[in-house]
């Protein structure tokens, strides 16, 4: 019964959405459960200690009417040993009495020993669970957090390096532009004879310069 309601408990705790929860109203009727039992137990072995006082009291009256009988018959008083035997009879059943129920009650606490060290290993084993859930969801909500962070971090980096790469060409292309051109420039300089100095070039220049000032 002990393992169906352990096994029936670790069902619930993996489909509960809230397993701490349910541990700590689970431990809450344990504890309840044990208090009862170490109570219970204790009027108990206080009953079992009346029957054994009570046993050998008996048994200390039987003895003790049967050396008394011993010496009315030495004496000579056949009646009073009689009598005598009666209470040791009497006393001597008593005895078995209470002897019987105090085995009786010896069994039962033993019984209830057991149980509630089973319910001890109960509490323990859930408390166990208990702090071992919580382990587990602080796990999971730091892995959430972990993870929310990660996705924010590098979110974004995408974007960066589509931005980068397209400054990084801008530049590219301006300076093979630019080398191009200054080639161009050149060879068509060279081919044409119009190189630095040539009157004709130095005016054209001024001119342009000229417009420029114009259009300021």
């Amino acid at each position: 019964m002990r393992d169906i309601t352990v096994a029936t408990l670790n069902e619930r705790l993996e489909a509960a959405e809230d397993p701490v929860r349910m541990l700590d109203h689970y431990l809450a009727g344990m504890r309840d459960q044990l208090r009862q039992s170490e109570r219970l137990h204790q009027q108990c072995a206080i009953h079992a200690n009346s029957l054994r006082q009570q046993y050998l009291n008996a048994l200390e009256i039987k003895e003790k009417r049967e050396s008394q009988a011993i010496l009315a018959l030495k004496a000579g008083e056949d009646n009073m040993a009689r009598i005598i035997l009666q209470e040791k009879m009497q006393a001597e059943e008593r005895c078995e009495q209470f002897k019987g129920l105090y085995e009786q009650s010896k069994e039962s606490l033993t019984e209830m020993e057991e149980q509630i060290a089973e319910l001890r290993v109960d509490y323990e084993e859930a408390a166990s669970k208990r702090s071992y859930y919580i382990a587990r969801m602080e796990s999971a909500r730091l892995q959430h957090r972990m993870n929310a962070r990660m996705n924010t971090m590098g979110g974004n980096m995408p974007r960066v390096y589509d931005r980068i790469n397209e400054h990084v060409t801008d530049m590219e292309l301006e300076a093979r532009s630019m080398r191009d051109l200054r080639r161009m420039t050149q060879e068509g300089t060279y081919n044409s004879g119009y190189g630095q100095g040539h009157p004709g070039l130095e005016q054209e220049l001024e001119n342009l310069r000229n417009k420029l000032k114009g259009e300021e």
